[in-house]
């Protein structure tokens, strides 16, 4: 009831400046607050879309499994990134292939179901791949997506940073203007420096910079609290970024050494040609 009336009172003996000061604050509240909410509320789906899509594809032994079964994590960065580079891979694999031949695994025949193994026998088994010129695009594809998803993350955080270092500024500004206009009038009017006639003129000013500290001190923990998590997540991406490049050039990027692709293209197809004896054949 104190703090209420105590308000009261100081609005009410703000001067004009002071209002509008206050009203530009209070905007600048509503802004950062919904900044806040809408941010906890994207952050905490990237979260938790990110921790299906990684239990999702690390239960995956080809990295473009997940696109070809047409699953979908609405929200999850480390998805749309994904995305990204399975379109763009595909769409090497479609006009850009490279044919090689089928090698058979060893570790294939001998039955071995290691991790390792599995792997490399089903990039043994993919004959249609790409060159290591078709795979820049990819991890093209891949670094623009990152940095497209970055920016999404941090869309709206300028706002929450502008009411940290600003508000303050601009409450103080409400004061001292009030605290110059109105205190000091109220003194030559009064034609004494009494409480009396400086009270009002002080809280009137006052009540700016506490509407100030009110919007930038809910707007600095916030803002920390989310570049942190902004800084883990964007972290995460690049880490799979590297990750998902890599699997994606061991089981779809032709690496063959020069030798083995001229010995391919050499490879003599001609019968061996057959002699026979006339005298047998009569």
């Amino acid at each position: 009831m104190l703090a209420s009336g105590a308000l009261q009172f100081a609005f009410e003996k703000a001067t004009t400046e002071g209002k509008i000061t206050i009203g530009v604050l209070f905007l600048l509240s509503i802004f950062s607050w919904t900044v806040m909410i809408t941010k906890a509320r994207q952050l905490y789906r990237a979260r938790k879309a990110g921790k299906k899509f990684f239990a999702a594809y690390r239960a995956t032994r080809d990295p473009m499994e997940i696109a070809r079964r047409g699953e979908e994590f609405d929200g999850a960065p480390a998805y749309e990134l994904y995305y990204v580079g399975a379109e763009e891979t595909e769409y090497q694999l479609k006009n850009n292939p490279v044919h090689v031949q089928r090698i058979k695994s060893l570790s294939a025949a001998s039955g071995a179901t290691a991790t390792g193994v599995e792997t490399d026998i089903i990039a043994r088994q993919i004959t249609t791949k790409i060159s290591h010129t078709s795979f820049d695009s990819v991890r093209v594809a891949l670094e623009r997506a990152a940095s497209q998803q970055a920016l999404v993350l941090e869309k709206g955080m300028i706002i929450l940073s502008t009411a940290v270092a600003g508000g303050p500024f601009i409450g103080l500004l409400g004061t001292v203007w009030g605290v110059r206009m109105e205190t000091f009038s109220g003194i030559a009017k009064a034609a004494s420096a009494s409480l009396t006639a400086m009270a009002p003129g002080v809280a009137g000013a006052l009540i700016a910079t506490v509407t100030g500290l009110f919007v930038a001190i809910p707007a600095m923990f916030a803002y920390n609290y989310m570049v942190t998590s902004i800084r883990g997540i964007t972290q995460e991406l690049d880490a799979f970024a590297s990750e998902y490049a890599t699997a994606l050039e061991h089981k779809y990027v032709d690496n063959r050494s020069l030798v083995d692709e001229l010995k391919e293209v050499l490879r003599p197809e001609m019968k061996e040609p057959t002699f026979e004896d006339p005298a047998l054949s009569s």
